[in-house]
């Protein structure tokens, strides 16, 4: 039987004023308020090149067993295990050697709009870092043997509008608990880290990626054509 995980993670975006200047004035280009300055600071985020990952989450299908890799600033705790979770803590070099390390060892990933971000994300901090990867986290995008897209899945490759389609609305819509409901959103992981909420990052991670894999039963059990 295939070994199948499903992959999150979480960003950050890099401090503005560690870039250069025609970096910042590109940045910035569109910006005419102080709002739209923030926004694009907000964003930074978004991009492998102007941000990085604060945790990585992986958690197998066929077990509760999971693995949370994240940042913790300049004193990360001991690396430890709590309801069948791995912990670690470290640098964002740290964490995606890491992950290189685990993820080899399954056959199937799976993730929520993993192609368009996680996946792309998680390769060029890799790159920008000079660590390589141990597993082709970018196959065809109709062969989904080696990665289940779930957002990709629902949406048949676009063939449905993808504009209200998003973790939250799919588990609301299928009557699974979503972990934007927890205290916590995507939008907050940048404040939470300037105020050393690390693990609360991690713990965040987690719930997306429970919500991830009964999202992927879901669609295994009534989309999926056999």
């Amino acid at each position: 039987m295939a070994k199948k995980i499903v992959i999150d993670i979480e960003t950050i975006g890099r401090d503005f004023e560690s870039f250069d200047e025609l970096t910042k004035e590109k940045l910035l280009q569109s910006a005419e308020t102080k709002e739209d300055i923030q926004e694009a600071k907000d964003k930074l985020s978004l991009s492998p090149l102007t941000g990085e990952i604060a945790a990585i989450g992986m958690l197998e299908i066929e077990s509760d067993k999971g693995f949370v890799y994240f940042q913790a600033g300049n004193n990360p705790p001991l690396p430890f295990e709590e309801d069948s979770v791995e912990y670690f803590a470290g640098t964002e070099e740290g964490l995606l050697k890491k992950f290189w390390e685990t993820v080899k060892r399954y056959d199937q990933i799976i993730t929520f709009n993993g192609r368009a971000f996680d996946a792309p994300f998680i390769i060029l901090r890799s790159a920008v870092l000079k660590i390589k990867p141990s597993k082709d986290l970018m196959p065809p995008r109709f062969n989904s043997t080696s990665h289940v897209d779930l957002f990709d899945q629902f949406t048949f490759l676009g063939a449905v509008s993808r504009k209200n389609f998003s973790l939250h609305m799919c588990c609301k819509a299928f009557g699974i608990e979503s972990p934007k409901e927890q205290g916590i959103t995507g939008l907050e992981v940048g404040d939470l880290y300037k105020k050393g909420r690390y693990l609360d990052i991690a713990k965040y991670c987690l719930g997306d990626l429970h919500a991830t894999k009964k999202l992927f039963k879901y669609w295994n059990d009534f989309v999926k054509f056999p």
